[in-house]
């Protein structure tokens, strides 16, 4: 499911247009990406965390050429699906 389908399938379930749900959409990855940014979480109760971490430098190999390379250290993204979430997706009840 693309972006197009989920507005799509959040509009006919909740009977809004498009337009608005597109908007609501937009606004909430929005959200979660200023915060996550700023190093702080967030949580979603029965769906999950979103939040960010570190990976340490380290060193690593040109697949190519097989000479060593330093790979810089990075800030990276993390989600932690919740409870509920992972129930459903093993259809635990």
């Amino acid at each position: 499911m693309n972006k197009a389908e989920l507005v799509e399938a959040v509009a006919s379930a909740t009977d809004s247009s498009k337009a608005s749900v597109d908007e609501v959409l937009n606004a909430t990855i929005a959200t979660i990406i200023k915060t996550v940014t700023k190093g702080d979480s967030v949580q979603l109760v029965g769906f999950g965390t979103f939040g960010s971490g570190k990976r340490a430098a380290r060193t690593g190999r040109n697949p190519r050429t097989g000479e060593t390379i330093k790979i810089a250290a990075a800030r990276t993204v993390k989600f932690t699906a919740g409870k509920a979430f992972k129930d459903a997706v093993n259809k635990k009840k």
